[in-house]
């Protein structure tokens, strides 16, 4: 199930994460196992993570974002072109967002 975002937390996540530089690359094979769990393993350290995607297609990206938060319970925060900004708390949060 995806976790769900009011506009002024989306908001308030897409400025933290202006600054981080992507950490986790989908390359041509897609989201395979092992980039699943990359993508796992750095939203669960960092909580707020950049995801490069390098389909050319937008609709490609769009599933791709779709799958990753659906998996992985976490939300979309913002998807421009092939940067995907994914959120997911951790049990002890670092960021504290905006009430609702």
């Amino acid at each position: 199930m995806m976790l769900s975002l009011t506009p002024e937390q989306r908001r308030f996540l897409r400025a933290q994460a202006h600054n981080l530089n992507p950490v986790v690359m989908i390359g041509d094979a897609g989201l395979t196992e092992a980039v699943m769990k990359e993508i796992e393993r750095s939203i669960a350290s960092h909580e707020l993570v950049k995801i490069k995607s390098h389909s050319r297609d937008k609709a490609t990206r769009d599933s791709q974002i779709t799958e990753i938060c659906e998996t992985l319970s976490a939300a979309s925060v913002q998807h421009i072109g092939k940067v995907l900004i994914v959120y997911k708390p951790a049990e002890k949060p670092k960021l504290v967002l905006p009430k609702e």
